[in-house]
């Protein structure tokens, strides 16, 4: 993608983008940071609204499916096309995928063997959502990504609370009425 093809797809003259950005590599960067932020931020507010560790991760979870699906086009450019967009854009991918990881961490406090889980179980977790994600977004499936919620609840969790456990949580109604992931 050239600038001029951002400029003609955003509507704004060629000036007015290079008042903003320096290069399309700078708009590339600052579109990552910008989704990533708002993802975060969904998760976080989905999250700290319960008070049990397994239903904030399900909560979390949803919310950042919805925003895939609402976003399906800037989700894209951040979980597929950042992967082939240059050193720093994959440099900020990983950074991002690093942001959720100690909300999983938190796993090890409420688990019965949390302290001999590997050290690399929430990278593990992370990065096999955003694989999940990045294969239903390449296979241009976003409106099938909400259906994942519980599958993806279960297998963040088990590790920490036991398959079963995961299960329920997974399947359960969230305490206080919350639905996520587009009615989940």
């Amino acid at each position: 993608m050239t600038v001029a093809d951002i400029v003609k797809r955003a509507g704004i003259a060629r000036n007015t983008f290079y008042e903003n950005f320096s290069s399309k590599e700078e708009c590339f960067l600052a579109t990552q940071e910008f989704a990533m932020s708002a993802a975060l931020e969904r998760v976080v507010a989905a999250a700290g609204s319960l008070d049990e560790w397994p239903f904030r991760v399900r909560a979390g979870l949803g919310a950042f499916l919805d925003y895939v699906v609402e976003e399906p086009a800037l989700s894209r450019t951040c979980m597929v096309e950042a992967l082939s967009a240059g050193p720093a854009a994959v440099r900020y991918y990983e950074e991002s995928q690093q942001a959720f990881v100690s909300l999983f961490r938190l796993g090890r406090d409420v688990s019965p063997h949390g302290a001999d889980l590997p050290e690399t179980l929430e990278e593990a977790i992370i990065g096999g959502v955003f694989w999940i994600l990045y294969q239903r977004l390449t296979a241009s499936r976003p409106e099938a990504i909400p259906e994942l919620l519980p599958e993806l609840v279960e297998f963040a969790l088990t590790p920490y609370l036991g398959a079963e456990a995961a299960g329920e949580v997974a399947t359960a109604e969230i305490p206080g009425g919350i639905e996520t992931a587009s009615a989940g």
